[in-house]
């Protein structure tokens, strides 16, 4: 059976090849013209070695100096060993420049187009996003001009891609997304980024702010299709009331994902809604499970740092944390 392993590098640039029942990590690397560190061959010299993310596999003959038990048992493998048994998610242990690898190059035409509110934009790509990872974004460029905008990915994988943009005065996407109609081609080049879905091996917090949401709802657009097995809660803040998007389609994933739930946020004082204030006046203490939680953060600088500095205020040290920080371009 052929499976789809993601060789994620380094720098965050992520390349999707397929491995035959026959092939190893390194064999199906190298057919896709990825030149990923190899030298022996053999599991004899372990320059090869690689950390698996996700997935399972046989993890091949090797000695202990090119592998310990305990590198082993850490999630560490050889890509001239490793044979696959589902599909995987292998971190490389080297950027992709120095692989002879790059991001893909893509072009796809702007299906559709929604105003959600005066603050956010959302479009979709026709026909199905190539590989990624759910979380990841790639950059795509404003059509007559020299600039390049990066956006995380709100579909999940296997959909036709969908992205969330914030609607800012004097914005290059937005404004050109504004002023267009459905049909323009888009080229964009990725995926990238090291801020996705990793295994759900125990409760799962996810903070958003603003159009932060995009990627969760791509996380949780993987987890509808996978399930999950433990609880997995959504507090996603915005600035005003219009700023609320898309909690529709966060009702529909309660529905799918018995394990999920969610809370918003709304910062205005003067709004009317029930939960007012930042996402960090609104962190239940059982959803930090006492730190034995894995915690994504997606918002505003300020917010990612007023996160961090909560947790520590509250003495919880997450068993993973991962944060992605983005700032609206004019």
């Amino acid at each position: 059976m052929t499976h789809s392993i993601a060789l994620h590098f380094e720098d965050g640039v992520t390349r999707f090849v397929t491995c035959g029942p026959a092939e190893t990590v390194a064999d199906a690397a190298y057919r896709a013209g990825i030149n990923i560190p190899l030298d022996c061959r053999d599991g004899a010299c372990g320059t090869c070695k690689t950390r698996v993310e996700a997935g399972a596999y046989s993890g091949g003959d090797y000695i202990e100096d090119a592998l310990t038990d305990e590198e082993a048992a850490e999630g560490y493998a050889l890509a001239c060993q490793m044979r696959p048994q589902t599909d995987m998610v292998v971190q490389i242990l080297a950027g992709s420049a120095a692989c002879k690898t790059k991001p893909g190059a893509h072009t796809a035409t702007l299906a559709a187009l929604q105003r959600l509110s005066d603050s956010t934009i959302a479009f979709t790509l026709d026909g199905v996003a190539p590989g990624f990872l759910p979380g990841q974004y790639v950059s795509i460029g404003v059509p007559g001009t020299a600039h390049a905008r990066a956006y995380s990915f709100s579909s999940a994988p296997g959909a036709p891609a969908s992205f969330l943009v914030r609607h800012i005065p004097g914005g290059a996407m937005s404004g050109f997304l504004a002023a267009t109609e459905p049909g323009v081609t888009l080229s964009f080049i990725g995926p990238s980024g090291s801020f996705y879905l990793r295994d759900v091996v125990r409760p799962v917090l996810m903070l958003a702010g603003g159009t932060g949401l995009a990627p969760f709802l791509s996380m949780l657009g993987r987890l509808a299709q996978t399930g999950a097995a433990y609880p997995v809660h959504l507090v996603y803040g915005v600035t005003n009331d219009a700023d609320l998007v898309l909690t529709d389609a966060l009702d529909a994933y309660v529905a799918a994902i018995p394990a999920f739930t969610y809370t918003t946020v709304v910062a205005d004082a003067g709004s009317a809604h029930p939960q007012r204030g930042y996402v960090t006046n609104h962190l239940d203490p059982a959803a930090l499970h006492c730190g034995d939680v894995d915690v994504y953060v997606c918002g505003p600088p300020a917010m990612v740092d007023a996160v961090r500095a909560h947790l520590a205020a509250e003495n919880v040290t997450p068993a993973r944390f991962y944060t992605e920080k983005f700032l609206a371009a004019a």
